[in-house]
């Protein structure tokens, strides 16, 4: 990532590797930044749908080993949720430079405003395409999620469809705006070049 920033730093997650992400992410929050991640439910998992369900599976069956009644460790479905506890976990959390480091972040489905309307980044060394071997298997947070209880997914896309299209008829409106006003610039060019051609 680049130079410590005093304004927070956003991340679009989508074609993100978990764990690459999540590493990058937690040391920029040792170092004092601010980051905000949108998308989280576009995050990738490397290997196949199966097999990380299975060990997603797995993990849900741990239960404390004192008293099992008290049903722990908690188990989040929801996918900013997931990230939240994979970056925790690289994290010092139980000190206060650890506390105060997981306090910058801010972890959301989708792209809620305000930061839909802002610029996001994305990190080259999380990204699966350049981190991942071409052919190999991935499967993204938001399938995980959704079949081991998180019941927003239709919601979360919906909404982005919708931003989708107001981002799309924003870009349209602005390249217009753009071209106009290139437009008008060479025309009042040319016609200054023919005033100084006849001596005014």
């Amino acid at each position: 990532m680049s130079a410590f920033s005093t304004a927070p730093v956003i991340i679009d997650g989508k074609g993100h590797l978990l764990g690459r992400l999540a590493a990058i992410v937690a040391k920029q929050l040792l170092a004092g930044q601010k980051i905000i991640v949108v998308r989280c439910e576009e995050i990738n998992i490397s290997g196949s749908y199966m097999r990380n369900k299975l060990r997603y599976a797995n993990f849900l069956h741990k239960r404390h080993i004192v008293n099992p009644k008290k049903l722990g460790p908690f188990h989040h479905r929801a996918p900013s949720r997931i990230l939240h506890r994979t970056i925790r976990g690289m994290l010092p959390y139980r000190t206060n430079r650890g506390a105060n480091a997981i306090e910058r972040i801010k972890l959301y489905e989708g792209c809620p405003p305000p930061y839909d309307l802002k610029k996001k980044m994305v990190v080259p060394g999380a990204l699966r395409v350049l981190r991942l071997k071409p052919g190999r298997k991935y499967c993204t947070v938001k399938r995980l999620s959704h079949d081991f209880g998180w019941g927003y997914r239709d919601v979360v896309d919906r909404l982005e469809e919708k931003r989708k299209i107001k981002a799309q008829a924003y870009h349209e409106r602005k390249t217009t705006a753009v071209k106009l006003r290139q437009k008008s610039t060479q025309d009042q060019a040319s016609s200054f070049a023919k005033l100084t051609a006849l001596g005014y």
